[in-house]
């Protein structure tokens, strides 16, 4: 373990550099742009079956994310049964509560609205993973507090489940500095393609 530490440090060290750069590229890109590439994910057929009765969460976009909610309501109409994350507080995996289009939200931790807390907990089979930066390899740069890794890593020690990254093709870069403990995701949507990591 001794061995191991240096990397990790400097390996965490890299990553607030490379989100800084890739939520700037983000920040720079025309609302009217961000809106068509949203749509343009959304259009495309979805790479995963929605299979009756699967459990797809979502996210609730913050500042200049990618808008993922055409997408959801096109996963909706398909059969999904849609979540959204609450924040349970730092260190903790988020809890993961069943959504429909029409109820209500509230301003969770940064104002990110969630299901209220009355909200069934629910494990999803699909993730719809929101990123600051991701790499050809499957591994993402989130915001650095851990959520999603820590909730994908719990969900897949119990069952089987599809992390797909949703971003811009602009928050690509060359590679991700990961350690153990960051979640390799599955797929990345971009309005440019679908880039499959299922294989590698």
């Amino acid at each position: 373990m001794k061995i191991e530490m240096p990397d990790v440090i400097e390996t965490e060290n890299q990553k607030p550099a490379l989100r800084a750069a890739a939520l700037a590229l983000r920040d720079a890109l025309p609302a009217a742009e961000r809106q068509a590439a949203a749509e343009t994910i959304a259009a495309r057929p979805f790479p995963v079956a929605i299979k009756p009765g699967v459990i797809l969460s979502g996210f609730m976009p913050m500042k200049t994310e990618i808008n993922p909610i055409p997408l959801l309501r096109k996963l909706s109409d398909a059969g999904a049964q849609l979540a959204l994350p609450a924040i349970a507080g730092r260190g903790k995996a988020l809890i993961m509560r069943a959504w429909t289009f029409g109820a209500p939200l509230k301003a969770g931790q940064w104002g990110i609205r969630e299901p209220a807390p009355g909200a069934p907990e629910v494990a999803p089979d699909i993730l719809i993973v929101p990123l600051a930066a991701f790499d050809r390899a499957g591994h993402r740069i989130g915001y650095g507090a851990g959520y999603y890794d820590m909730t994908i890593n719990a969900l897949r020690a119990k069952k089987q489940v599809i992390a797909i990254g949703i971003a811009f093709a602009a928050q690509e870069i060359s590679r991700v500095p990961a350690t153990e403990r960051d979640a390799r995701l599955d797929l990345v949507l971009t309005e440019r393609e679908v880039i499959d990591f299922r294989g590698t």
